[in-house]
């Protein structure tokens, strides 16, 4: 779990690099600006594929994502002298909350529970609901 969990910080780090490129496309760096953003974007998704393999596809996104975004507003701030306002601001602290809680949420160690296969696959039911425990 411990390389799954390297495997999607380097993807998240990858993927605040490859989009705050795109300021600096924006700012006349030519064809060489877009390389290193698809590279980087795709290297993100590569590390991001191998997370996936032991976090699950949903709390592996959302963390990938919601961190990224968090990241990369820092990175606007400090870089790009970005400002944000009052609704921006709690906009992306409710983004980090529910990132703590589809992470408080993933099963630690846990066994699986048992699968649904004894029915056939449309009457199989699958829980929608989920919940931020602490």
């Amino acid at each position: 779990m411990l390389v799954a969990r390297l495997f999607l910080l380097l993807a998240i780090v990858a993927e605040v690099a490859g989009t705050s490129t795109m300021s600096l496309i924006g700012q006349g760096h030519g064809w060489w600006g877009y390389i290193v953003m698809y590279v980087l974007i795709a290297i993100s998704y590569y590390f991001l594929a191998f997370a996936a393999k032991k976090i699950s596809i949903g709390v592996a996104y959302a963390v990938w994502e919601g961190l990224g975004i968090s990241l990369i507003t820092v990175v606007s701030i400090i870089a790009f002298d970005a400002n944000l306002n009052r609704q921006e601001l709690f906009g992306l602290m409710l983004a980090v909350v529910g990132i703590v809680c589809v992470t408080l949420g993933e099963s630690h160690g846990q066994p699986n529970a048992k699968k649904n296969t004894d029915k056939p696959a449309k009457e199989r039911s699958f829980s929608t609901s989920t919940r931020c425990e602490s």
